[in-house]
Order: structure tokens, then sequence, then C-alpha cells
């Protein structure tokens, strides 16, 4: 079944706008690039992953020879979730921000001077 590529989930503070693949499935999906926009415009960026898929990530790349043959990974704004699925990944992602705030540097931000040359 198809489905739109960029889901966009709103909260309390901010909105969350999941970037899927053509075969990724809402309540499942265990690796997916996120741009999380606050209120008053700051942004970040996330790759949020389950533990299963990072496995998974990290034992393709042994037998295909990238990265070393896989003994790491290496994903700057990375969020680990137990569960896949948006409604998990947006749990954490707001936990995330009430612990650190929305003034935080917990996840690389969105340079907004790139985002005005587009």
């Amino acid at each position: 079944m198809a489905h739109e590529p960029l889901v966009t989930v709103e909260t309390a503070d901010f909105s969350v706008t999941y970037v899927l693949a053509l075969d990724d499935d809402a309540d499942t999906v265990e690796d997916v690039d996120v741009v999380i926009r606050a209120r008053d415009g700051n942004g970040w960026t996330a790759t949020c992953m389950t533990p299963r898929k990072i496995a998974e990530v990290l034992d393709n790349r042994s037998t295909t020879g990238e990265y070393a043959d896989g003994p790491y990974l290496r994903i700057p704004d990375l969020v680990i979730v137990r569960e896949g699925g948006l409604d998990a990944m947006t749990r954490a992602l707001v936990d995330l921000f009430a612990k650190y705030g929305m003034d935080t540097n917990v996840l690389p931000q969105v340079d907004d001077e790139e985002d005005e040359d587009h």
C-alpha cells in the first residue's frame, strides 16, 4: 500500500517529520531519518534506530566489506529506541527534549541559513 514518504507528528513543543522509505510501515519502522522543528523555528536532526536494526546494519557491513568490515556504526544524530514505530520514536524524542530542553545541542541542529538558500 502506498503512503506518503514524509509523516509529520505534532507534539506540544515541536513537530517531528519522519522520512519514510517506500516500503516502511509507520507502525513498525526501525530505521528512520527525522527532522525536529521547535515552535520558535529551531531545528534538529535525528536518526532513530532499534538495536535489532543496528545489529542488522553491522552484520551486513561485515559481509559487504564496508566500513572496515563492519566493526562500528557512526551516526552523529543517533537515537536508539527499544521498539520500532513512529509512536515509540515520538515518545523518545518528547522525553529527550523534556529532559534537555528546547535550547539543547544534544542533537545536531539544523542550520537555518542553509534552509533559506533552498
